[in-house]
């Protein structure tokens, strides 16, 4: 194929006119074929590809899915990968370009709102009534990042809650099994807090017998979010209903404290890994625990890994609050299926991302052993393939992970506040500054950050944001007095 991309501005801008009476509910046929019926209608009026921009690692999800639409339809899409830690950038930057590279495009879901406001991508749900897709997705486990604003902006297509990994064969070891509760007085299992994890980390540590206590992340740009569940389980609302910041008082430094010290006993290349780094380090089998999502899974489920059938899951640890365990688990990342502001088929696009996010099809991308969406419908913990790739013990895990997960700071300047708290936890765990001067400063960060946003705006969101917590968080979750 010829490198260089049509100019897409000459395509006409009749191309759907006539197609609105063709576009009626057809409930006898399945989604992904009503869609394809739909989108049939384009292809006599153009020959050029859609162009998808989508993170590093999902391409092997979406080959099968890209190759069932184009045979279908008619259709090509040309997919391009980028960093996975780059894509909302390159999202952003096409549209303030306006160089129209992209019609489709899977940013992270904790970037829609910032995407959403800066007018980078659509809105859905004109494109949703027209075609009778209101409802749709009704049944997907986590959707709470697709809107903003009242409007839905994204489809999700890839599960992606905090769970954690134990070495089954460290917690098993009778002879570590009667030292530790002998030492602790209580027996040696998966953590329910995150107290009882730190002192496990602890106390599996002994880099002289080339054994590791854990490796939770210790790079910038990762810290925020094992803080993030740290402090929530601690009982407290990172923000009061009118965009206070609470993250500096006792609970916040608590928290802070609490991953400095255990920073200790990781294993030493923690500050240096990313995403598939941290996964590769694990793999290696001298580690007692991890943190991450299905695609850490995936990988660990591989055949080139040495953890291959030796690791005992759990939901991330919780905090005692007024005598209750109080978990919160976290959805902090995902990819999200959007429909760039500067497309010029835009419905079609959005036709793709309906078709990509439909029960059958989106089975058949989580499925793929090589990529890293995760399960994120009922129908996918019931396919074997998917079984497969992960492993049943897993799959129950993360799905009470993902129907129970806290969401996201999806608000307007999501990358500001969490950029603002990354920055300060790292510089508290590089010693400095203290936790107390830390927090205090990224307080005084987000207040600016939220008078730049439009401090009544943000209110709303975040009153509206809360108001989707789980039950059991939204009970236990406190505003400080």
């Amino acid at each position: 194929m010829n490198s260089v991309r049509p100019n897409r501005r000459d395509v006409t801008l009749g191309l759907t006119a006539g197609f609105a009476a063709f576009a009626t509910s057809l409930p006898a046929m399945a989604l992904d074929d009503r869609v394809v019926a739909y989108a049939k209608e384009f292809a006599p009026v153009s020959d050029m590809p859609l162009m998808m921009l989508l993170p590093e690692g999902s391409q092997a999800n979406l080959a099968p899915v890209v190759a069932a639409f184009s045979a279908q339809t008619g259709i090509e899409i040309v997919m391009e990968e980028v960093h996975v830690d780059q894509i909302n950038t390159e999202v952003m930057l096409d549209s303030m370009m306006g160089t129209a590279r992209y019609d489709i495009a899977l940013p992270a879901t904790f970037g829609l709102p910032d995407l959403a406001d800066a007018g980078a991508i659509q809105p859905l749900d004109n494109y949703a009534s027209k075609y009778k897709a209101r409802g749709v997705h009704g049944d997907v486990l986590y959707k709470v990042g697709d809107q903003f604003d009242g409007q839905t902006y994204g489809f999700q297509t890839d599960g992606d809650a905090y769970v954690m990994f134990y070495h089954r064969e460290m917690l098993e070891d009778p002879e570590f099994k009667a030292r530790y509760e002998d030492r602790f007085g209580i027996p040696l299992s998966p953590p329910e807090t995150w107290a009882e994890l730190d002192r496990q980390i602890a106390f599996f540590h002994d880099p002289d017998a080339g054994r590791y206590g854990g490796l939770l992340f210790r790079t910038p740009g990762y810290l925020a979010w094992e803080w993030w569940v740290r402090f929530h389980a601690k009982g407290h609302w990172p923000f009061s209903p009118d965009m206070t910041p609470q993250i500096a008082g006792a609970a916040g430094v608590a928290a802070l404290e609490e991953m400095i010290a255990v920073t200790r006993y990781l294993a030493p290349e923690v500050g240096t890994l990313g995403l598939f780094g941290n996964w590769a380090r694990y793999a290696r089998g001298d580690v007692y625990c991890n943190i991450g999502w299905g695609g850490t899974q995936k990988y660990l489920n591989s055949p080139q890994s040495a953890m291959r059938g030796r690791i005992e899951h759990g939901p991330t640890p919780g905090g005692l609050v007024r005598g209750e365990l109080l978990r919160t688990p976290y959805f902090n990342w995902g990819w999200s299926f959007v429909v760039s502001a500067t497309s010029t088929r835009p419905e079609l696009a959005y036709l793709f991302s309906l078709f990509a996010t439909s029960p059958h099809m989106s089975t058949l991308a989580v499925r793929q052993s090589d990529g890293f969406f995760d399960p994120y419908r009922p129908e996918h913990y019931d396919d074997i393939g998917v079984r497969d790739a992960y492993s049943a013990p897993f799959l129950k895990v993360q799905r009470a992970a993902l129907e129970g997960a806290i969401p996201d700071l999806y608000l307007k300047g999501q990358s500001d506040y969490f950029q603002a708290l990354g920055e300060g936890l790292d510089r508290a765990l590089q010693g400095q500054v203290s936790p107390e001067v830390a927090l205090a400063r990224v307080a005084q960060k987000w207040e600016l950050i939220t008078s730049r946003a439009g401090r009544r705006a943000q209110i709303k969101r975040w009153r509206q944001l809360r108001a989707k917590y789980p039950p059991g968080a939204q009970r236990l979750l406190r505003d400080l007095a």
